[in-house]
């Protein structure tokens, strides 16, 4: 059976963006496999989007059983990947600002107020720095790299 909403003037052919609260709670009382799909397919695009915001609402009042636990789950998973990506591109990032420097880690990690080891879990990915101390960082940089062509 195809799912139908009943009170929006929407399908669930629509983009499910335009869904909203009562079509996502619909499709997942009453959708099957290829509905949560889309919502799904929309969480992993954008894990703090609309979407993932409306279903996350949703699930605070409608708990369909089994799905609402795989849903959170979707979204949990969503965000986890998109944070991991995340932390590795600002691991790559400071392995690049390292680099260019000139500068050996142990004195990089000097001029940057912190220890040699502390600075290899930026580098590893380990530990994300503050946003304060990566602009300190492209700053010792770019400082050393005027001083040293």
């Amino acid at each position: 059976m195809s799912l139908a909403f009943r009170n929006i003037d929407i399908t669930p052919d629509d983009p499910v963006a335009q869904w909203h609260n009562e079509g996502i709670q619909a499709a997942l009382e009453r959708g099957d496999l290829s509905d949560w799909r889309k919502i799904a397919s929309e969480v992993a695009r954008a894990p703090w989007g609309q979407v993932a915001q409306e279903l996350e609402e949703v699930l605070t009042y409608a708990r369909p059983y089994g799905v609402a636990d795989l849903m959170e789950d979707v979204v949990r998973t969503a965000r986890t990947r998109v944070e991991q990506a995340e932390r590795d591109e600002v691991a790559m990032e400071i392995r690049h600002i390292v680099e260019t420097s000139g500068l050996n880690g142990q004195e990089f990690a000097r001029q940057i107020g912190t220890s040699a080891s502390r600075l290899s879990t930026y580098i590893h990915g380990r530990v994300v720095p503050s946003a304060t101390l990566l602009v300190r960082m492209r700053q010792v940089a770019q400082t050393s790299k005027e001083n040293h062509p």
